[in-house]
């Protein structure tokens, strides 16, 4: 049997090709992939950043949905027919950090849709060990946005936001305004600093509090809106040196700082503001598998508002030009690419 599947092949560009599906083997799963969404890491990938790691003939993609199509050997919790997401995350078990119960970062991990094929293919198989079922009733195109969410999920808990804390997310890009929508859920009154016009005003359309450089001073409009206080939580998004330095400038006394962007070169940090004010800092790399199940059921309380987060979907032989898009779109939040037919 064959199936259509795009490849990454260096250059900004992606073929389409017809490849050959094998039957899943021991404690794989195959899936019939309805969407799947483009990323940050997606698009780092099409601008040549990460040949090194992805070569120049790999299918990538990973934010997607799915219903299972076929069950290896030894497989069992699964039927065909189920609408699923995966968790595309494939851990070592044996490393010191496996053994000590980070699976999720582990040494050796692998990370499905980078270091092997990824979702952008009518079918995928994976490791069952990956898979989540979907709730009832949730639409597989707004399924294609949880693990984006379980990002976010996971940034919030590394964060301990709770009722109450003065919450600031430093880049308003589609992590930085779920982080957002997470952190108002847990309790946090959030303000969002950005420098686009575009996302500024979807931020306030979804009731945040924003502040944009150009118009002056964040760290002093920040101190003005708490007191004078600070932000209990500060969220890094931006990647940037100026990000870095503002979560350091509004921290209030022990203040928890997330390191949320992957910043290419070492920023400068503001050490001494760790020491005189007792701050903290976390990294918050992916995810765990609570954080998938809290953000199926983000999306299904409808706290998340899925239908403005998704801009734009194409099918999957227009991908090179949903790529092309988004490379020159830095107002869009989250395109999907439509792989098969939505049950």
């Amino acid at each position: 049997m064959e199936t259509t599947a795009a490849f990454y092949v260096g250059d900004r560009h992606f073929t389409i090709e017809q490849i050959d599906t094998k039957p899943p083997g021991p404690g794989e799963i195959q899936i019939d992939v309805a969407y799947c969404g483009i990323c940050g890491t997606d698009l780092h990938v099409y601008l040549g950043h990460m040949d090194a790691r992805v070569g120049k003939h790999r299918v990538i993609g990973h934010e997607m949905s799915g219903t299972v199509a076929a069950l290896g050997e030894g497989v069992s919790g699964f039927e065909p027919g189920q609408p699923v997401v995966v968790r595309p995350l494939h851990h070592c078990g044996q490393c010191p950090a496996c053994q000590r119960g980070h699976q999720h970062i582990c040494q050796n991990l692998k990370f499905l849709g980078l270091d092997t094929h990824g979702a952008f293919q009518q079918k995928w198989t994976v490791p069952a060990h990956t898979l989540h079922h979907l709730p009832d009733g949730l639409p597989l195109s707004h399924a294609a946005l949880i693990e984006p969410l379980a990002v976010a999920c996971h940034d919030v808990k590394r964060g301990r936001v709770s009722p109450g804390d003065d919450v600031l997310v430093i880049g308003g890009g589609p992590i930085g305004m779920l982080i957002a929508m997470v952190a108002r859920q847990a309790g946090g009154t959030v303000a969002i600093s950005e420098i686009n016009k575009n996302r500024i005003a979807f931020a306030q359309k979804l009731g945040f509090a924003t502040h944009d450089p150009a118009d002056g001073d964040v760290a002093e409009s920040i101190l003005k809106a708490t007191g004078n206080k600070g932000a209990d939580v500060i969220f890094e998004v931006s990647g940037s040196q100026p990000g870095v330095s503002l979560m350091t400038a509004t921290a209030a006394t022990r203040a928890r700082i997330v390191m949320v962007a992957i910043h290419a070169t070492a920023p400068q940090v503001d050490l001494f503001q760790f020491f005189w004010r007792e701050i903290e800092m976390f990294g918050a790399r992916v995810y765990e598998p609570q954080d998938y199940e809290e953000a199926m059921e983000l999306l299904g309380a409808g706290v998340i508002d899925a239908d403005a987060m998704i801009t734009d979907i194409k099918r999957l032989d227009e991908i090179g030009d949903a790529f092309s898009d988004l490379a020159g779109n830095p107002e869009a939040m989250k395109t999907l690419i439509q792989c098969g037919t939505e049950a």
